[in-house]
């Protein structure tokens, strides 16, 4: 008998909701997934054709309904009692109210193509959300076909099966092969159907409608005119544990409208389910009623065929949940009041019993289970359809895409059937139908998180005509789906939460870049925005100062070295790749620097590096420069140190193995081949006078980082790896200091370097460069004194310079050009004193350093000198290796906590 049927017959209702939303009723379905709904033909458009009832209402309501309505809601309140059954319902449908919100709301922000939840999800979230919960929106309808098919097979076993020949209507044999075989028949009947066209589901849709709205009108009616009866109960499918404890009642009443049976219905009894021997507590019989409340997204399923979908699918979807609330509210009133609770808890298809005429349930069970099937089927084919149309599992999904003439994708269906069939080995399924039910409720929270997602990017675009949510609304149907998901089995929620991640990372890894737009970008864009508005220049505190570094680069292909090492001293801090390209807007016909940025940004991906890219155009390179510094950075975050190569005649050195990274073939500009050294060093001077630190960067167009830490570099095969420091400026022996803004600045950057993973194994040295007459002792232990005070770890070695020191020039009388901040007397300097200078330098490398951090001095303040500034320089890092020329400009060390 039907009354015999286990609770998987009536945990298969969830499966139902989600099927039907991914049942298009016309054979076009195939052609709504592109992404330009736009693009379909004039026969399509045409096609367009459902109204807001047959399209919407229609589909949410069946799906919503299920089997639920004739077979579980007499379990609820024959439980939970009159109260707590409304209760539950209340929360329920507050849980799915606040999806139905979100769901309306992107449902009428611009067109929605075909695919359902999928097409939302990873048109809102991306490919790697859309695919992960795709992929399990399609095998929960896998297996939510099967379960419908295997629940069916049960209720026509239990009516017609041999095994209790009490009637003669039992002629069919049972045992698990026949049942595989009955099941394995349906299924077949819904491959034919699908194989058909979906527009043949479509037309039975409406007449399925109809046979469940006769028979709940039968039920309504039976209430009040059928009389009061004895009604025999099943037997329980488990005996009482060893025999003990209360007999189980043999019969139940139905006492028709009886203020007696109101009251003992009121109040909460939870007990044994008699058809799986468990104990009943409020939260299992949530979860079993809870199936009957989803199927919300049918309406917003069927978009591409629905007349006017922004009008149709609020107003449908709402119309569909307010009415199942109202008959499942009726029907727990009307149960209560005339069900004893015996009968409630010992029965659960007494509706069949109490009937005007008892086959009428029947009919309503077996046509919703069959739709509920069919429409499994069918959603499972457009979603596994929607999915290899987007690529994002490659060729393995590839033979899904194929289609008909009518655009029907019969492979998508057959792929669908056959792992239907599959699952339908298994035989009972209670434990996927719970798996099944956590899919859907994953997929209702993803659609919440869509719209969470889009509303706090604060989109122009997202602007949907149904406004009646927040993002208060969508936390709640998170909140709420979440908390389903763990009461229904916290086993099963975290594992499936576990699977969705897995196949967002693999998806993130594999699958090709989308055109769909990324939803990560506008809530970063949102966040950035708002905390550079809370950046504050004002508090800005040497305690907290960082690197921030424009490094100006015009051939990327002869700088990857410099580039990739500069990235290490940044310390987290702002990193902008500059580039100037000489040229008149005036006389272009268009921008040509737009089409650069790509290239840029693939050099940034490739080196693996975390950096900006500024392009400018300028009628010379030192306009440029100044404009990226007077520009570049946003808010607080701006550079505080401009990087430029050395002025020299190396020969630029391709670098990028990658042929396609051809961002720029431009000669360096400030290699010395297009701007000359009037200008080079005109550009150092302006930096400074912005309160810009400098760097010069020479001889680092062959350094590779890795082979420059390789114990193998060291001369002596110590694998000793040594950053040199000489904080003293070499061009002014005659005032020479370890402790002003410069020389620290020079040993801030060592430690930042020494600080980098990488570079965490090297050893700074520091040189203390005295004269005969002075403390050797002395001096070192005050510098050692201040390395301390600044907890920088470095080894001091006294250089003895006497000798350089006496071929320096001869001293100048003009106190006041000597004191000047842009001293003269520099320009007095002997090539003979640079080369010494130059020599005692390279002496002192035992084993050679990775690289040299030197003081900068200030330019001169006639910019006639500035050629002769420069040949100093020249001199002075003659043959150094990798060298730093540093000058800064502001403090930044600090010995206090």
């Amino acid at each position: 008998m039907t009354e015999r049927t286990p609770l998987l017959h009536y945990r298969l209702s969830a499966s139902v909701n989600e099927s039907e939303r991914r049942a298009p009723p016309a054979g076009q379905a195939v052609e709504q997934l592109p992404d330009s709904p736009r693009q379909r033909s004039t026969h399509q458009r045409q096609a367009k054709k459902l109204s807001t009832f047959f399209g919407v209402v229609i589909p949410t309501l069946l799906s919503m309904f299920s089997v639920v309505v004739f077979l579980r809601i007499g379990f609820v309140v024959g439980h939970c009692g009159l109260y707590q059954a409304i209760a539950m319902f209340l929360v329920a449908y507050f849980i799915i109210s606040m999806t139905v919100l979100s769901v309306c709301a992107i449902s009428t922000n611009g067109a929605l193509d075909a695919g359902g939840a999928y097409y939302m999800i990873s048109r809102a979230l991306g490919p790697e959300f859309g695919g992960s919960i795709g992929l399990m929106f399609f095998l929960a309808n896998v297996c939510g076909c099967a379960l419908f098919v295997l629940g069916l097979v049960e209720a026509i076993v239990a009516t017609f099966g041999v095994p209790e020949a009490t009637s003669s209507f039992q002629v069919l044999p049972s045992g698990y092969w026949w049942s595989l075989l009955y099941g394995t028949v349906i299924a077949l009947l819904c491959l034919l159907v699908c194989l058909v066209g979906a527009h043949i589901y479509a037309k039975a849709t409406f007449l399925i409608f109809l046979v469940v709205m006769f028979v709940l009108g039968t039920i309504f009616i039976s209430f009040f005119v059928v009389h009061p009866r004895v009604i025999v109960l099943p037997p329980p499918s488990t005996p009482t544990a060893n025999g003990t404890g209360p007999p189980f009642a043999t019969t139940a009443n139905f006492t028709s409208f009886k203020l007696d049976t109101l009251l003992g219905n009121l109040w909460a009894d939870y007990t044994l389910d008699y058809t799986t021997g468990n104990m009943m507590n409020f939260a299992t019989v949530f979860a079993v009623m809870f199936n009957g409340c989803t199927g919300i997204m049918a309406g917003s399923n069927m978009s591409g065929d629905l007349k006017n979908p922004s009008y149709s699918i609020p107003r449908g979807t709402i119309t569909a949940v307010i009415f199942t609330f109202i008959i499942y509210n009726l029907l727990c009133v009307l149960e209560a009041c005339s069900c004893d609770r015996v009968l409630l808890q010992r029965d659960n298809s007494f509706l069949r019993d109490i009937n005007i005429w008892k086959p009428f349930v029947t009919i309503g069970v077996y046509s919703s289970t069959l739709s509920a099937a069919m429409s499994n089927l069918i959603g499972a084919s457009r979603i596994l359809y929607a999915l290899a149309r987007d690529d994002l599992f490659g060729k393995v999904l590839s033979p899904a895409k194929k289609t008909s003439h009518s655009g029907n994708p019969w492979v998508s269906v057959l792929i669908s059937w056959f792992l239907v069939q599959l699952v339908l080995f298994s035989g009972k399924l209670n434990t996927i139908a719970s798996i099944v039910t956590i899919f859907f409720l994953l997929v209702y929270a993803a659609v919440d998180l869509a719209c969470l997602a889009l509303e706090w990017a604060s989109a122009p675009n997202f602007r949907p005509t149904f406004r009646y949510f927040t993002w208060h609304t969508c936390v709640l149907g998170i909140v709420g789906c979440a908390v389903m998901m763990f009461l229904i089995n916290a086993i099963y929620a975290s594992a499936s939460i576990a699977f969705m991640l897995l196949l967002l990372l693999l998806i993130h890894y594999l699958s090709p870049t989308s055109s769909w737009g990324y939803i990560s970008q506008a809530l970063i864009f949102h966040q950035v925005r708002k905390y550079l508005l809370m950046l504050d220049v004002r508090k800005d505190h040497v305690k907290f100062w960082r690197p921030q570094v424009l490094l100006m680069v015009s051939n990327p292909r002869s700088s990857v070295g410099l580039i990739t090492f500069i990235n290490d001293i940044k310390k987290s801090g702002l990193y902008v790749l500059g580039h100037v390209q000489l040229g008149d807007l005036n006389t272009l016909p268009s921008d040509p620097l737009q089409s650069q940025y790509d290239s840029w940004l693939s050099l940034v991906d490739y080196l693996n590096i975390k950096a900006f890219v500024n392009l400018t155009l300028a009628d010379s390179v030192r306009h440029g420069v100044q404009h990226l510094l007077f520009i570049s950075g946003l808010g607080g975050m701006r550079p505080n140190t401009l990087v430029l190569g050395f002025y020299d005649d190396c020969s630029p050195t391709d670098k990028l193995i990658d042929p396609s990274l051809s961002t720029s073939q431009s000669t360096d500009p400030l290699d010395g081949k297009v701007v000359g050294p009037q200008e080079y060093v005109a550009i150092i001077a302006d930096a400074m006078k912005m309160s810009k630190n400098v760097a010069l960067a020479r001889y680092f167009n062959n350094f590779d980082r890795a082979q420059a830490l390789s114990p193998a570099s060291s001369s002596q095969g110590k694998g000793a790896v040594y950053i040199d420091v000489w904080p003293v400026n070499l061009l002014r022996p005659d005032s020479c200091s370890y402790v002003d803004t410069c020389s620290l600045f020079l040993l801030q950057l060592a430690c930042i370097l020494n600080m980098v993973r990488a570079w965490r194994k090297a050893t700074i040295r520091l040189f203390l460069c005295v004269e005969e007459g002075r403390s050797v002792r002395g001096s070192e232990e005050k510098l050692g004194q201040l390395l301390k005070e600044l907890r920088i770890k470095a080894q001091v070695y006294p250089v003895p310079w006497d000798e350089q020191v006496a071929l320096h020039w001869q001293r100048q009388g003009d106190e006041e050009d000597y004191v000047n901040s842009f001293p003269s007397n520099a320009t007095r300097l002997s090539d003979d004193y640079l080369s010494a200078v130059n020599k005692l330098i390279l002496d002192q490398v035992r084993p050679p350093p990775a690289v040299r951090f030197l003081y900068l001095p200030r330019p001169p303040a006639d910019t006639r000198r500035y050629t002769a500034y420069l040949h100093q320089l020249d001199l002075l890092t003659k043959d150094l290796g990798p060298t730093l020329l540093i000058h800064g400009v502001t403090p930044v060390i600090t010995t206090d906590l």
